[in-house]
């Protein structure tokens, strides 16, 4: 009954599963009695859960003559049937053994195998207990800091808030109360690591969630956020019960309830802004207090263009770019903010610019160049395959002026088709290079010039070198390479095909 009473008292000291500590005290016997009896030797320790009494066994297989590889625990199957004469291949011999007579040394290796499964039982424990308040705001004291990271007690376990999730200009000291977010738990060697942040939006919204009921109950959802850390920071609510103002909640009474959030970041100030689904308005939103002009979509490259007054082309952008950084990540949008006399000299650059490829392309005069502009037309392509009938409702064109306009549009595409087959064979430009998807003609053009001229030379280039040929007002060098990694996609097919043939082979092989 001792043994059963120090397994009580230590399951009951560190929080632990009782079963564990008994489980640990059998593996430290059975250590023992293979230290006393022979490391071979298959030696199993049973403590009764109700009685607390120690049974010590040894156990020995019944195996085959010539399957024998450890006489210790193996017996053959004529030695087992003299002992056990309705013995059988797979069965087990077990053997009482006599109490061990445990020395210093037995002793002391048997306390450190229960020792080192108890820590194990409790790292488990406390893993298990934290990695599901993965989300969760945590209250903890600072124990120690060293270069700025800072061990936090959690009471039952440890974490860690490291130097660059802190607030800036934020001085913790030892016994501080700090409350953090849980962001990542780890299963390490050491035991499991327990990560806390302060930087994060997560943070943000999770105090949101404390400090507003109804943000907890659901009537009223946080869409997205985004934080400039102990500075400023944008977060868009939305209400699924029409009669509750989102912001009006979430600010308090005299703006209570979003104070409490102010002084806990360290008085970084808050912009709480209604979401809506038309991304035009929410825009808006997310960029003020700056007025906006006129907002334009490409959802095509994930990009918003922003029109603003000149006198409120800082406050949009910001103190070194915060306002539209912050807007940026909250939409998850890239943005570009211009002034309308921005604006406008960029259209005007564009329209000129088109103008002029019509005229020439279409041997046409200015008046209709620009009415085709106007309408919204950009490449040559769209005016040589688009419908007829759309080319006629343009005012002032008849039948016989569109059909004249598309003519002209295709014989210059297919000039300009054969100059390139020209161009190309001069340089001596594969096909498949001039194929590639994503890569323009006057980009294979331009590369053949700079002696890349297959898609392997293309797959070669480091993505800084393909910028440098075709020029950063042409591709970035994200795209840049994503095109390389697109000119490689044939090597891995390749190998692939190589590896399955090998493989077909060694299996015909065997």
């Amino acid at each position: 009954m001792e043994l059963l009473q120090v397994a009580d008292s230590l399951a009951r000291e560190k929080n632990i599963d009782r079963d564990v500590v008994i489980q640990a005290m059998e593996e430290a016997i059975q250590k023992a009695g293979r230290t006393k009896y022979g490391y071979d030797h298959d030696i199993r320790a049973n403590i009764d859960r109700k009685s607390g009494e120690l049974t010590l066994k040894r156990y020995r297989e019944v195996c085959e003559e010539e399957e024998i590889e450890n006489e210790a625990a193996q017996i053959p199957l004529a030695a087992a049937k003299r002992i056990k004469p309705d013995a059988e291949i797979g069965d087990f011999l077990v053997d009482s053994l006599p109490p061990l007579d445990y020395g210093r040394i037995a002793a002391q290796t048997a306390k450190q195998v229960i020792m080192q499964k108890v820590r194990e039982a409790e790292r488990e424990k406390q893993f298990d207990e934290y990695v599901g308040r993965t989300g969760e705001i945590i209250n903890g004291v600072v124990k120690r800091i060293e270069y700025g990271n800072v061990t936090v007690d959690l009471g039952k376990a440890e974490a860690l808030l490291r130097r660059d999730e802190c607030l800036p200009r934020e001085h913790l000291k030892n016994g501080d109360r700090v409350r953090a977010i849980i962001y990542d738990v780890r299963r390490e060697t050491r035991g499991p690591q327990i990560f806390l942040s302060r930087t994060r939006p997560e943070m943000m919204a999770a105090l949101f969630k404390q400090e507003v009921p109804e943000i907890y109950d659901g009537v009223i959802e946080i869409k997205a956020c985004s934080r400039d850390p102990g500075s400023r920071a944008k977060i868009a609510v939305y209400s699924r019960d029409s009669g509750i103002d989102p912001v009006g909640a979430c600010v308090g009474m005299r703006g209570s309830r979003v104070q409490a959030i102010v002084n806990e970041l360290g008085g970084e100030k808050i912009d709480i802004i209604p979401w809506t689904d038309d991304l035009g308005n929410l825009v808006i939103g997310a960029l003020q207090p700056a007025e906006v002009s006129k907002v334009v979509l490409d959802e095509e490259n994930s990009r918003i263009e922003v029109v603003v007054p000149d006198e409120q082309l800082s406050l949009a952008i910001g103190r070194r770019g915060q306002n539209v950084r912050l807007a940026s990540g909250l939409l998850g949008w890239d943005i570009d903010i211009m002034t309308e006399a921005q604006e406008s000299e960029r259209r005007a650059s564009e329209f000129k610019t088109r103008s002029s490829l019509f005229m020439e392309a279409l041997d046409v005069d200015d008046v209709i160049a620009h009415l085709l502009v106007a309408e919204g037309f950009t490449q040559i392509e769209e005016i040589a395959y688009i419908e007829i009938s759309e080319l006629e409702e343009i005012e002032g064109f008849d039948e016989d002026v569109a059909q004249e306009l598309q003519n002209r549009a295709r014989s210059w595409l297919e000039a300009q088709e054969n100059a390139l087959k020209d161009k190309q064979s001069e340089l001596g430009i594969d096909n498949d290079l001039i194929e590639l998807e994503g890569l323009s003609a006057s980009m294979a053009l331009k590369l053949g010039e700079h002696g890349v001229k297959t898609r392997d030379d293309l797959a070669d280039l480091a993505g800084d070198e393909l910028v440098e040929m075709l020029g950063a007002d042409v591709i970035t060098e994200v795209d840049a390479n994503a095109l390389i990694m697109k000119a490689r996609e044939h090597w891995f097919e390749n190998d692939a095909a190589e590896a399955e043939v090998t493989a077909e082979a060694e299996e015909n092989a065997a």
